[in-house]
């Protein structure tokens, strides 16, 4: 091991020795969540790879059909989703911050409706939904908005 590892682990574990009982079992439970969080989103991959790949060859998959484009930009949003989430319990395991951030779970719903508007079938879906989700993702939009300034001025 490098210098700079060992300065590291020996950081770490000063750290590790100033947390509370609590603190270090949420540091834990939020290691767990990460490795059963990284399974799905390798799980998923696969699943979209494969997918991909037997529509690329079998079907031909056609970008300008739009419905073969939603449904793997669709697939890939949903990759996207669940790397932010995990990203968010990480950054709890390296920083002292709590579990809760309100900021990431805003961007996580930003995604996941943005994820829908995405895949909707404009034609078939009632316009006061359409309208709905829009009018939700400009609130999420403002909301972000709001936390990322006060963010920075802080």
């Amino acid at each position: 091991m490098g210098v700079k590892q060992e300065e590291t682990i020996m950081q770490l574990r000063e750290e590790w020795k100033l947390l509370t009982f609590y603190q270090k079992f949420e540091k834990i439970v939020s290691l767990i969540l990460s490795f059963f969080i990284a399974l799905l989103i390798l799980s998923s991959l696969y699943k979209l790879g494969h997918h991909l790949v037997s529509l690329l060859l079998a079907h031909g998959l056609d970008p300008i059909d739009y419905k073969s484009f939603q449904k793997a930009f669709g697939m890939l949003m949903i990759v996207l989703i669940a790397m932010e989430f995990n990203h968010s319990i990480v950054k709890v395991v390296y920083n002292q911050k709590g579990i809760v951030q309100v900021k990431t779970v805003v961007l996580i719903a930003i995604l996941a409706i943005s994820r829908k508007m995405i895949i909707l079938d404009a034609k078939a879906t009632a316009p006061m939904t359409l309208f709905s989700l829009a009018a939700i993702l400009i609130a999420l939009g403002c909301v972000y908005w709001f936390i990322k300034e006060e963010d920075e001025s802080s």
